[in-house]
């Protein structure tokens, strides 16, 4: 009976240890090696009906001022309806129509716009030392399930990681299954999705781990949430009947 008593202790110290493993983010991160996000980093592929903020600088800014839709000193504190308004919507055939240069295709990468928009002012004997810089400005992103807020949500900046997405939702509840996140990506027209585990350090270096625009993050309930929504059975019950066994056992062993 003792080796019986021992057997369940071991078995209720293990499945704590495993339930902390489960609810803990980045498990293993004093091992992680460090990695160079720069590398890590893709640039934004541009999407048909997104709106940029394509802004110019030159040594002399005021014949650079024609090429800004935005004013030079409107920050992103400003009215993010308003920028919008102002921003160039790319077309269906990734085009936009922008000052002086006409329509431009921009089909490609942010980065490929900003280099190809500098070879042309270059060329065309616009500007001196031009600098370009392209923003998206309808960047958004969806967060469903076992969440605080659950919504969607407008971002402006160039990098943002699942883990700052989250924290825009409030954070995962307890009954988050922070292993068995999905994914929802569209990119050049293409939809694919994917498990993610952001109890494990490697999330960080998942292709995954930086936000894009229009993702969609699902946070799947775990299994004690789907037993109180009454599929499986109701948890009181469970503990009942594990209290009763526990304490018939008690009366056995002290006889």
């Amino acid at each position: 009976m003792r080796k019986s008593i021992f057997i369940i202790v071991s078995f209720l110290m293990i499945s704590s240890c495993t339930s902390k493993r489960n609810i803990t983010y980045l498990n293993g991160v004093e091992n992680y090696s460090n990695t160079d996000i720069n590398k890590q980093k893709i640039p934004y592929t541009i999407q048909g009906d997104d709106i940029l903020r394509i802004e110019i600088r030159s040594m002399i800014p005021e014949a650079s001022i024609i090429y800004n839709r935005i004013p030079q000193n409107t920050t992103q504190a400003s009215n993010l309806n308003l920028l919008q308004l102002e921003g160039h919507l790319v077309s269906s055939n990734y085009t936009i129509n922008f000052p002086v240069l006409g329509t431009l295709d921009v089909k490609g990468t942010t980065l490929e716009l900003e280099e190809k928009i500098t070879k042309l002012l270059l060329e065309g004997g616009h500007l001196v030392n031009p600098t370009v810089s392209v923003r998206l400005l309808n960047a958004k992103f969806t967060v469903l399930g076992e969440v605080t807020n659950a919504g969607t949500y407008t971002f402006l900046d160039k990098n943002l990681t699942l883990l700052q997405a989250l924290g825009y939702a409030g954070d995962l509840t307890i009954s988050g299954k922070r292993k068995n996140i999905t994914l929802i990506r569209e990119i050049n027209g293409i939809r694919y999705a994917r498990k993610l585990d952001i109890t494990s350090k490697d999330i960080l270096d998942n292709s995954a781990y930086y936000i894009r625009n229009n993702d969609v993050i699902i946070v799947n309930p775990n299994y004690s949430r789907i037993k109180s929504a009454g599929f499986i059975g109701s948890p009181s019950s469970i503990a009942s009947i594990s209290s009763i066994l526990l304490s018939i056992t008690l009366l056995i062993i002290n006889k």
